[in-house]
């Protein structure tokens, strides 16, 4: 979402703008395949998530409201973020030039798209790392303390925070172009995305870091807590494994256990954080390297598009992780395999 590098235009005859994902036609053709595959990917799974969790009563729970609003998210990037970027690479293929408005930054145009899409990537990340951590803290409080679950997660506060995290998230979003007037965005070259980068001035002023740098404090904030707090629901868990284990005599699980269902939604949950945080690391080393006076052009294109292909896991990690998920969408998809045999036959 951040990127300091100073070009508001593209030179495509540079040779130190010649990336590995766009060197050659072929590598072109790989890269726009690639971006249409991510789409498909990301609208089927979302909406696979969604119509499962608002058609299915069993997923009309608090951890089931925040996964409807992480696959929200998720679709706002297939349906907003990457499209934008299969555009420009299109038609940059198609008539040997750049859309006109990738050639310059959002201050010097009347309306920029990155003006609208900047804003959505980085909101609908931040959203995921809120939607998360909220999980996070459901399923822990499932695991640490169970007799305390149905009183203190409702439905209602559960889509209170929802509301208040996309109003927040979305607001961190803007901020750069809120409380400074030296950031703005641009269709980089680099990452083949809308980034945040400068305007008309040639390094960063502390005020404009100091605005910048909100990102990823915040970023590492949530996800460090996320992490600490799944590896104490984790470690309740295995003691709480250990103890059924060496139990002389057989007796009934009380209430102030732990079900076997909250046990296994925590673990979901910790493989959910682990696969955000493999995705958003990348963006982080990236950021520390800018900030270090390094552009790594490269590597920036591998870091934002590690992020995006983020938005389609979650679908993955729900069918392999919830066997009631997982039978819910093949119910959904029968009907749909059914269409498709009878129309290969006639």
């Amino acid at each position: 979402m951040i990127e300091s590098s100073t070009d508001s235009w593209w030179d495509f005859s540079e040779t130190s703008r010649c990336t590995v994902c766009c060197c050659t036609t072929l590598n072109k053709v790989l890269m726009v395949v690639f971006m249409i595959l991510l789409i498909v990917a990301i609208l089927f799974g979302n909406i696979v998530t969604l119509a499962v969790v608002l058609g299915t009563k069993h997923f009309h729970t608090s951890q089931g409201y925040l996964k409807a609003s992480l696959a929200v998210a998720d679709l706002a990037v297939g349906i907003f973020v990457v499209p934008l970027s299969v555009y420009a690479e299109v038609f940059l293929m198609a008539t040997d030039s750049a859309p006109q408005w990738t050639t310059f930054n959002s201050q010097l145009v009347s309306f920029h798209p990155c003006n609208v899409i900047g804003p959505i990537f980085a909101g609908c990340t931040f959203v995921s790392i809120t939607t998360i951590f909220l999980l996070t803290i459901e399923r822990s409080v499932a695991v640490l303390r169970p007799l305390h679950k149905d009183s203190f997660i409702t439905r209602k506060r559960t889509t209170i925070l929802i509301i208040l995290s996309w109003i927040g998230s979305f607001f961190l979003a803007v901020s750069p172009m809120i409380f400074s007037g030296e950031i703005t965005l641009e269709y980089n070259s680099c990452s083949r995305m809308c980034n945040y980068a400068l305007g008309t001035i040639s390094e960063f002023p502390s005020q404009a870091w100091n605005i910048l740098l909100l990102f990823p404090t915040f970023d590492f904030t949530l996800l460090g807590g996320t992490v600490v707090i799944n590896i104490i629901s984790l470690s309740s868990i295995r003691q709480h494994s250990k103890r059924r284990e060496h139990l002389a005599e057989r007796e009934r699980q009380t209430t102030s256990k732990p079900t076997f269902s909250d046990i296994k939604a925590a673990k979901t949950i910790g493989a959910l954080t682990l696969a955000f945080t493999a995705s958003f690391t990348p963006i982080a080393v990236f950021v520390v390297g800018n900030v270090l006076g390094n552009e790594w052009c490269n590597f920036s294109f591998f870091a934002f598009w590690i992020l995006a292909s983020n938005s389609c896991w979650n679908v993955i990690i729900y069918s392999v992780r919830d066997h009631k998920f997982r039978l819910c969408a093949q119910k959904l998809l029968v009907p749909f395999r059914r269409r498709t045999s009878v129309k290969s036959q006639t």
